[in-house]
């Protein structure tokens, strides 16, 4: 998913409590859903913010040759100003963009 079209709020928003147990039933149910699919965004940005800073990596690393690339401070400026997963993951849950599924509530069929 591009996450850097995503449009929703940067910061933390008041929202009704019963929107979040509409979908699991169990409000701790969806504290958990929400948290790990926010884990998932936030490896997934790392790893692509790592893989646009590789690009800049220098082989020998010496401190007197220390310099600021503008290349470099402006991709990071714009993975900071990105809303985080958090609030990414509540939008996606809110908007019924996550699949929900809970093996202990499955019933298993014996025969």
């Amino acid at each position: 998913m591009d996450y850097k079209k995503v449009k929703t709020e940067t910061t933390a928003v008041t929202r009704h409590k019963e929107k979040f147990y509409e979908q699991t039933g169990n409000i701790y149910e969806t504290v958990v859903v929400l948290s790990k699919r926010a884990n998932q965004i936030a490896q997934e940005l790392k790893q692509e913010l790592d893989k646009k800073i590789s690009e800049f990596a220098s082989a020998n690393d010496n401190l007197e040759e220390v310099f600021e690339n503008r290349e470099q401070i402006e991709i990071a400026k714009y993975y900071e100003r990105l809303p985080k997963p958090t609030l990414l993951a509540i939008h996606e849950f809110l908007n019924g963009e996550i699949y929900i599924r809970n093996p202990h509530k499955e019933k298993a069929l014996d025969f």
